[in-house]
């Protein structure tokens, strides 16, 4: 069985092809650029003992559907796939499902009305999530097509922490309430790390911090979200890569008096001019990191802020959860930034956190340990895996016949 799974930006397309049988990863590529001057094409395939095989191209690519077409001949070339309509099932990741969806779903027309009446909750987004939709289902008609959200996961949890203190009938007109994001790759390392502690998932209570250019935070409580840091869109929360998260929302009214700003400003300013880059010019924590151990006091002041809002969200999940058997730490930052990690878990031993230091630098291949022996909470690394995630929920979908 092979399933081909799609992530389709408004001007890339990444992609892999997985064998269900082992879920193994057959072929990875990147289309981007796509209606630029000139765009690029990869792929890369891993072809057993053999070795790794890339291949490349830089040409004109139109549109998306110019880009499926270099990357079903990529997969040709390479001897992956011989032809996208021999696929066993493609996989679409979607960031914004609404409160429509609260699973993968079997994509039909109905579905992607759906998907595409959630486009003001995701403008950004949802949009180029359909093209790529619309695309391979043109391309490949007869293969069935999964959606998968990345708010999904998010949607057990309760009206006490999806909803805003606002007068309820926005929330009953306009579905303004939190819907969190991430929660792919949320669960994905949930399972993993239960797994891992040989226990099972709905006897865990644990917080996982999906942390990279867009950061969020999730309590879990036996297996399901009960509240995460990000809320109506991916802004809220934990601070980012461009993202300021948690603000006094008066500071936009206050910026529109005084500064003449629109909207549109506000909205360029809040999220793509904020977070780590507004405070020290950089979004590259790896770049920071550097700087700040060669005595940039800005690069210094930004991982501070980062670190101490991750604290922040770690004792307040506490808080709710009563307690947590484990705290996951992943995405780029969370799986390569061991000072990151030593700086978020720094002064919690009260809490029953205390971090191994010497386990942290050292780190390790997929999922280890960084937590003492002495501490009451299991703190570990876990690489996400996004795409295997999709692809095992499109295999659950298609095999259901749902």
């Amino acid at each position: 069985m092979k399933i081909l799974v799609l992530n389709s930006g408004s001007s890339s397309i990444k992609f892999q092809l997985f064998d269900m049988r082992g879920l193994e990863v057959l072929a990875s590529g990147l289309i981007e650029q796509i209606g630029e001057k000139e765009g690029h094409a990869r792929l890369k395939r891993l072809p057993g003992s053999a070795g790794e095989q890339v291949l490349e191209e830089k040409r004109v690519i139109g549109n998306h559907r110019d880009g499926l077409q270099v990357m079903g001949r990529l997969l040709r070339q390479s001897g992956a796939l011989a032809d996208i309509a021999t696929l066993d099932g493609i996989g679409h990741r979607v960031v914004h499902g609404g409160e429509h969806f609260s699973a993968p779903v079997r994509i039909d027309h109905r579905v992607v009305a759906a998907i595409e009446s959630l486009i003001p909750l995701a403008p950004l987004h949802n949009p180029a999530n359909l093209v790529g939709i619309r695309e391979a289902m043109a391309h490949a008609p007869g293969v069935p097509q999964v959606a998968v959200f990345d708010t999904a996961f998010h949607q057990r949890m309760a009206p006490r922490a999806y909803l805003y203190a606002l007068p309820y009938d926005l929330y009953e007109k306009h579905h303004v309430r939190r819907y969190g994001f991430h929660g792919t790759s949320h669960q994905y390392v949930a399972r993993a790390a239960a797994r891992y502690l040989n226990r099972p998932l709905d006897e865990l209570n644990m917080i996982t911090l999906h942390l990279g250019n867009g950061a969020s935070a999730t309590a879990i409580r036996r297996g399901i979200g009960i509240d995460t840091s990000m809320g109506l869109t991916p802004l809220e929360g934990l601070v980012m890569g461009t993202r300021c998260g948690d603000i006094d929302p008066a500071i936009l009214f206050y910026l529109a008096r005084e500064t003449g700003m629109g909207i549109d400003e506000l909205d360029a300013l809040l999220n793509r001019r904020s977070g780590l880059r507004g405070i020290c010019g950089d979004n590259d924590m790896r770049t920071i990191i550097g700087r700040a151990e060669k005595g940039d006091e800005r690069a210094r002041l930004a991982l501070e802020m980062f670190c101490r809002r991750l604290k922040k969200y770690i004792g307040a999940y506490l808080a709710l959860l009563g307690g947590a058997d484990c705290i996951v730490f992943t995405g780029g930052i969370g799986e390569h930034a061991p000072l990151v990690r030593e700086l978020a878990c720094e002064g919690l031993g009260g809490l029953g956190i205390v971090l191994d230091a010497e386990k942290n630098r050292k780190g390790g291949e997929g999922i280890f340990s960084i937590g003492r022996s002495d501490g009451r909470t299991r703190l570990l690394v876990v690489p996400t895996d996004e795409e295997r995630e999709i692809a095992r929920q499109t295999r659950k979908i298609i095999e259901a016949g749902m």
